[in-house]
């Protein structure tokens, strides 16, 4: 899905032009201003809802958006949902939704890949009680040209997909209206992806997201200026991920000012662990289910279990400072 020459040439294109994100940009008119300095560290408090995440598992839906930003960037967005149904099933194509508010999870693919990649990671997101939606981006998903310098315009893709998933909770007729807790909602991603997902929380700030999952990313050309209202973050890596070395992913862990945890996986690499089903991709989904139904559904058992998740089998350590 990566191959090692394209991490290679995205950094490269990165570090040569010298894109804006740099941490020392100041923060946004608007938004949260960082607090004044007291000589104590101070970690804000997150916007975390006071609820409870389903206690069952769904059946799980797939259907497809066909959306296009500014006529000139295709964004075909698969969604996975809780349907109606028996849990435990392949997902089935464009049945009912499950009843129920859901909150919305974005996902962003890596350099050659495409949303179907991680399908069963996001499935399993989709069956915990969360409606998972992943764009294919127009110039880095499998089968397009493959510059890697859009990975700088993928933030607003992301913002602009997330617009139109949110809209269909009040759109006539649609299979998701009313279904949609639109005021919860993350932002996750692998590898470009998780540059991405950093530049929704950095230089693209997007104020509608409470949180962030990043697996395998990079700051590159996004920075670390993390600004506004506090999202918890959850980074995810490979000590031995071959593209993105693990020390620029704890960079970028160790620059966030809000609540956050790393797993990290002791033998992972760059991304297997996401896409075949195993005991290192339950640990990474089971220790993500726990950190979303937490962040957005407001549930504190789930944050209590967390830790247990992440250390099940002795595949991973948490750094855990949420």
């Amino acid at each position: 899905m990566c191959p090692r020459r394209i991490p290679v040439l995205l950094t490269a294109a990165l570090l040569s032009v010298g894109l804006a994100g740099c941490s020392g940009q100041p923060t946004p008119a608007g938004r949260d201003a960082p607090p004044p300095a007291t000589g104590k560290p101070t970690t804000p408090a997150p916007r975390v809802p006071e609820g409870h995440a389903p206690d069952r598992a769904f059946a799980v839906g797939v259907r497809e958006l066909k959306l296009n930003r500014d006529g000139d960037r295709p964004l075909p967005v698969t969604l996975w949902y809780p349907a109606r149904g028996e849990a435990g099933g392949d997902p089935e194509r464009s049945v009912p939704a499950a009843a129920g508010r859901f909150p919305v999870v974005m996902f962003s693919h890596g350099l050659g890949g495409r949303p179907a990649d991680y399908a069963t990671l996001l499935t399993r997101w989709a069956a915990a009680g969360f409606v998972v939606a992943a764009p294919a981006f127009p110039h880095t998903r499998r089968g397009a040209d493959g510059n890697v310098l859009d990975v700088l315009n993928q933030p607003a893709d992301v913002s602009y997909a997330l617009t139109r998933v949110l809209a269909l909770d009040g759109a006539a007729g649609d299979p998701l209206r009313g279904r949609l807790a639109t005021d919860r909602v993350a932002a996750t991603g692998h590898s470009a992806g998780g540059v991405t997902t950093i530049g929704l929380f950095t230089a693209s700030r997007d104020d509608r997201l409470d949180a962030g999952v990043v697996f395998a990313g990079t700051g590159l050309g996004v920075g670390t200026a993390f600004a506004g209202a506090a999202a918890p973050q959850l980074f995810v890596h490979g000590e031995a991920d071959e593209v993105v070395d693990y020390a620029a992913g704890k960079a970028v862990y160790d620059a966030v000012p809000w609540p956050k945890a790393m797993l990290s996986l002791t033998k992972g690499d760059h991304g297997r662990a996401l896409l075949t089903d195993g005991a290192a991709l339950r640990v990474v989904a089971d220790t993500t289910v726990e950190f979303l139904r937490w962040t957005l559904y407001g549930d504190r058992a789930a944050k209590d279990r967390l830790p247990a998740e992440a250390r099940r089998g002795n595949l991973a350590t948490l750094d855990d400072n949420l």
